[in-house]
């Protein structure tokens, strides 16, 4: 370890304690932007905590929708303020239900095992708050930042950032970067820090069926057609029982993986039983009857979930009704050049040619995936840091499973990015008991003060090479 790493490691165990009770406070905020909960008080918490790491800030709020943050760092007098750095990161967090499976309260934080348990910990309040420490912690080290250093926090993430498009539409010259960190990523089942340079898509719909007025007696099933058993059929022309997706048009434009990122799926960790042991699963993988790698599978092919069907009455004992309606909320997993409005649109064509013209849907968000350039050094550089920071070889994949904004921020933006975090393979993200571990949010803090610390001169040794 270098000199100035060695004393880097230091400065960030003495923050560490100080970033541990703010982020504390951080989590005691019931953040839940699907319930339009605390949204004032965090966004106020936030802007007081980039004040307090020597930011400025703006409030935009112009165009609907919950607040989106910016905060800004100026280079120091040695840094190089024509390079610029942006962290993309989000302050509401998932409902926390159900409760009954919390081992501690989900909005007051609890540390035990060497973890920190609470609701949004992992996702994403604990990487904002390493983050700003790490700029504290090059602060006291360098005497300044690097480079310049923007943040985009907004409070729509976990219901699908439906207002983002129109704040970076309107508002892209103020988040101009050279490159940018994404909000989340952490260790895998090896312990080796995991990153992704993507991210999927995402359609997300309510189909419903409404079959009458008023709920009936059950009897009266032997003459009228129930909703929840149209609706069931409905979704069984979508899907097969060998879990292939049946609706003509649903793959359309789906870009294949390139060699390299062919090369980056297939070094990527994938240990079966440990999944089956984290989730509990009591079926085999659907990919193993399909004869796929479910590397593959989570990178590059598109998904269909049901997510949640409600219909009739499920309350304790019986109750003999037959449902007046029933609704079920899907969502689409989508690869680059899948289009959220195509699969609506398909899945609207699909119902109706198989005569269920009964059935409604809705598509409630959309988001298109992205993928960045592999060989951007940007990437590199990222990838270069952690490995001296964690002692490790890294990670990489072409994308994460999950879905994001990444892609307008590569539209308007036009940069590298890339998602790293401190969260582990056991954080739980949107389950509960989700939990941070001290020592990687400890390591996380370091990796990024030490990747923004050469961000500039990785950056101008590329120009300069290209130069010559």
């Amino acid at each position: 370890m270098s000199q100035n790493l060695s004393v880097m490691k230091e400065t960030v165990q003495q923050l560490v304690p100080e970033a541990i009770e703010k982020l504390k406070d951080y989590l005691r905020l019931p953040t839940i932007s699907a319930q339009k909960k605390s949204i004032p008080e965090t966004v106020q918490f936030v802007t007081d905590m980039i004040i307090e790491a020597g930011g400025e800030y703006k409030i935009l709020d112009d165009l609907g929708g919950n607040p989106v943050v910016y905060g800004f760092f100026q280079a120091g007098e040695n840094g190089d303020s024509t390079k610029t750095l942006l962290f993309y990161n989000h302050y509401d967090v998932q409902p926390p239900e159900p409760f009954n499976e919390w081992e501690s309260e989900p909005f007051e934080a609890t540390i035990r095992d060497g973890k920190i348990f609470a609701r949004g910990v992992a996702d994403n309040k604990g990487d904002l708050v390493a983050r700003l420490t790490a700029i504290k912690t090059l602060r006291q080290v360098e005497g300044g930042l690097p480079c310049n250093i923007k943040f985009l926090i907004e409070g729509e993430e976990e219901i699908g950032s439906p207002n983002l498009p129109l704040y970076m539409e309107k508002y892209h010259e103020l988040f101009q970067a050279d490159a940018c960190i994404w909000e989340f990523g952490g260790k895998d089942e090896k312990d080796r820090i995991s990153m992704v340079a993507g991210i999927k898509g995402m359609a997300y719909m309510e189909l419903s069926c409404v079959g009458a007025d008023i709920d009936m007696h059950s009897s009266v099933g032997a003459y009228v057609d129930n909703a929840a058993w149209r609706l069931v059929q409905a979704l069984a022309t979508m899907r097969n029982q060998d879990n292939e997706i049946l609706v003509e048009g649903f793959y359309d434009g789906v870009v294949p993986l390139t060699e390299a990122e062919i090369k980056a799926v297939e070094a990527l960790p994938f240990n079966e039983e440990s999944v089956s042991n984290l989730y509990g699963l009591k079926r085999p993988l659907i990919t193993k009857a399909k004869g796929i790698d479910p590397r593959v599978a989570m990178v590059a092919q598109p998904t269909m979930t049901i997510c949640g069907i409600e219909s009739g009455y499920t309350g304790e004992g019986a109750k003999t009704v037959l449902p007046k309606n029933a609704k079920v909320k899907l969502d689409c997993r989508l690869v680059p050049g899948q289009d959220p409005e195509h699969i609506f649109e398909s899945i609207q064509a699909h119902l109706q040619k198989n005569g269920f013209h009964d059935v409604k849907v809705e598509l409630l968000t959309g988001q298109k995936a992205y993928r960045s350039d592999f060989s951007h050094p940007f990437v590199a550089h990222v990838m270069d840091t952690a490995r001296e920071v964690y002692q490790k070889d890294a990670v990489l994949a072409p994308n994460s499973a999950g879905t994001g904004p990444m892609y307008i921020f590569g539209k308007h933006l036009q940069l590298p990015i890339v998602s790293t975090g401190v969260g582990w393979v056991g954080s739980k993200a949107h389950a509960p008991n989700e939990s941070v571990r001290l020592q990687d949010f400890e390591q996380g803090i370091l990796h990024m003060a030490h990747m923004m610390s050469g961000f500039a001169e990785a950056l101008n040794q590329q120009e300069q090479s290209l130069e010559a």
